[in-house]
């Protein structure tokens, strides 16, 4: 059975997925929390629909904003039938580098925890009426640890396990949790990489396949479906050989390098790609 939303929730609006989503929910009519940190990409994405949609800047690590946030939410529009906590920030990562722990404490406040406190406002509501849907976008990147890359697979892995444990304790809510898995999207997080990106999907083509898996009540979606068969594959390769192809590829920048995207919410002395 295919499931039409009507009321969304989704974080990470601002980016190239989220904007994608964005777009092609509006378009099909539905009502759209637009929640992210780029204010004036918001209001546009708003103003294709001004009537049914509304604009949020929390910072989804904010377990208070966050909560004031779909109160309001609610309070005009209701319990939405789905939830997408698509917010994330990506980038290299060396435990040698004392200013890279902190890099990784923000990245799993956004990528891990951000989904739980972008979840959590809307739990009671849905099991009250026994419907609704869950996503969380992790990555193929939280299937194996990649060299120089510790931060962002540890914080997608653990995205990965926690909406594993939602999805046992919702099953009889009739609460769908839906873990997004994708390859490589051309979006600003991958436009700094250095590295083969094989599989490389078009931002609109995802979201219009996440979104119809999602409809069809689909709980784990790989996007483009061949990058998960060829991950598997690489999966099998005794671990010695798996980490010597993987550290013979270049690696993702770190924050501060060329090619690095900037990571909100870090210490300027830390985030060195926010202007003085």
């Amino acid at each position: 059975m295919t499931v039409s939303f009507q009321n969304v929730v989704l974080t990470g609006a601002c980016g190239g997925l989220g904007q994608a989503l964005a777009r092609e929910l509006i378009g099909k009519g539905a009502a759209v929390a637009l929640v992210g940190l780029d204010t004036p990409v918001l209001q546009a994405l708003a103003a294709l629909a001004p009537e049914r949609c509304a604009v949020y800047t929390p910072d989804v690590a904010d377990t208070a904003a966050m909560q004031a946030m779909a109160a309001d939410w609610m309070g005009s529009r209701g319990t939405p039938d789905l939830v997408i906590a698509n917010a994330g920030v990506a980038g290299g990562f060396d435990t040698a580098q004392t200013d890279d722990l902190a890099v990784m404490r923000r990245m799993l406040e956004i990528n891990l925890l951000g989904a739980a406190t972008t979840f959590q406002p809307f739990v009671t509501a849905m099991r009250a009426q026994r419907r609704g849907a869950l996503v969380g976008v992790a990555s193929i990147a939280g299937w194996r640890g990649m060299p120089g890359n510790g931060a962002y697979c540890a914080s997608k892995g653990g995205l990965i396990r926690y909406l594993e444990s939602l999805r046992a304790e919702l099953r009889s809510d009739s609460i769908v949790v839906s873990t997004v898995s994708p390859g490589y999207l051309r979006t600003a997080l991958t436009a700094g990489n250095r590295f083969a990106m094989p599989g490389l999907m078009e931002p609109e083509d995802a979201a219009h396949a996440l979104l119809a898996a999602v409809a069809r009540g689909r709980t784990h979606i790989v996007l483009p479906a061949r990058i998960g068969w060829l991950a598997r594959l690489l999966n099998l390769l005794p671990e010695a050989l798996h980490d010597r192809l993987l550290l013979g590829q270049p690696r993702k920048p770190r924050v501060g390098e060329a090619g690095a995207t900037a990571i909100p919410g870090l210490p300027v002395s830390v985030d060195k790609t926010i202007d003085p």
